[in-house]
C-alpha cells in the first residue's frame, strides 16, 4: 500500500552506489554535522536534494546536535510540497535510524489516522529499521497525534526487536536502550 504519491527508497551510505540508475528525483540526506558530503551524488541523474545535519540521539548530548522540533518542521515542510516528486531516496549513516524517521514522518503526514499502517508501509519498505524516537515525538506533537505515532512507534520496536535480535541487543548497550522493549 503506498502512503506517499511517489516511490520511497531508504538506505545508508554504503548503498548509495546502488540507487544511482534507479530513477531517484529527489534524495533527502541526514548526515552528522561533521561528516564529509558523500561523493555517490556524481553519478546520480540530476536530482533535487535537501541536505540536514545533526546526530543521531534521543536526548541533548554536550558537543553533540540533537534533531529538534524545528527539524522535524522541515521534513513536514518538505512533505507539504510533493509535486514533481516522483522517487525520494532518503538516506542518513545506516539507513536505520533518522532516515526511517523521516520516511514514517512524511507516511503519517500524508494519512491521518494512520499511524500503524505506515509502520507496516516501513516495515514493507526497510524491514531493518528503528526511527528516531525523539523525531518521531516531534512529529507526534507537531501532526497533533496525541500519542498515536509514539505508540504505532513502540509497537514498531517491538516487532522489529523480535525479527532483529542482534540490532536490539545493539541498541540495548546504547543511549537508545530505553527505546528496546
Amino acid at each position: 500500500m503506498s502512503m506517499v504519491p511517489y516511490k520511497i527508497t531508504i538506505c545508508g551510505l554504503t548503498e548509495l552506489c546502488l540507487h544511482g540508475e534507479a530513477g531517484i528525483t529527489h534524495v533527502l540526506t541526514i548526515l552528522d554535522p561533521d561528516h564529509p558530503d558523500p561523493d555517490d551524488f556524481r553519478a546520480y541523474p540530476p536530482h533535487r536534494r535537501t541536505v540536514w545535519r545533526y546526530h543521531d540521539i534521543v536526548a541533548e548530548k554536550d558537543e553533540m546536535v540533537a534533531p529538534q522540533a524545528a527539524d522535524v518542521s522541515a521534513i513536514l515542510a518538505f512533505g507539504a510540497q510533493t509535486s514533481g516528486i516522483d522517487h525520494l531516496l532518503i538516506h542518513c549513516h545506516m539507513g536505520i535510524s533518522r532516515s526511517t524517521a523521516t520516511a514514517v514522518i512524511l507516511m503519517a503526514q500524508s494519512n491521518p489516522g494512520q499511524e500503524e499502517a505506515a509502520f507496516a508501509e516501513l516495515r514493507r519498505i526497510r524491514p531493518r529499521s528503528w526511527p528516531n524516537s525523539r523525531m518521531i515525538g516531534f512529529a507526534d506533537r507537531l501532526l497533533e497525534r496525541n500519542g498515536a505515532l509514539v505508540a504505532a512507534m513502540k509497537g514498531h520496536h517491538a516487532t522489529v526487536a523480535a525479527a532483529e535480535p542482534g540490532l536490539a541487543d545493539l541498541l540495548r548497550q546504547s543511549e537508545r536502550a530505553g527505546e528496546v522493549p
